[in-house]
């Protein structure tokens, strides 16, 4: 089967997205190096006990790699959501800062 594409709708966004999956990855206690923050994926996998190593990995079964992909991607998501919620929060006045207009 043929890799997918996996570039950014927004290829500006790049860095901001290194920079939350540093952050999210951080924060859950793995260690990080900022400069290379896909390099988190070979601790993921190593914690969750899928043979995952740099270069080749024909032989990795799809339901290990999306164990590793899982752990990460749904770190991502959450924050992301609960970003939009506090921003969401922030702009109606429920979350402690109003943007004016009265209630």
């Amino acid at each position: 089967m043929a890799r997918r594409n996996r570039r950014l709708l927004v290829p500006q966004a790049g860095d901001a997205m290194s920079a939350l999956k540093t952050d999210v990855m951080r924060s859950a206690g793995y260690a990080v190096d900022p400069a290379r923050p896909d390099a988190v994926k070979y601790e993921v996998a190593r914690e969750l006990k899928v043979p995952l190593e740099p270069g080749y990995n024909g032989s990795l079964r799809t339901e290990e790699a999306g164990k590793v992909g899982g752990e990460i991607g749904g770190k991502m998501v959450r924050e992301l959501i609960r970003r939009a919620q506090q921003h969401l929060a922030d702009e109606t006045g429920g979350g402690g800062g109003s943007r004016g207009g009265t209630r």
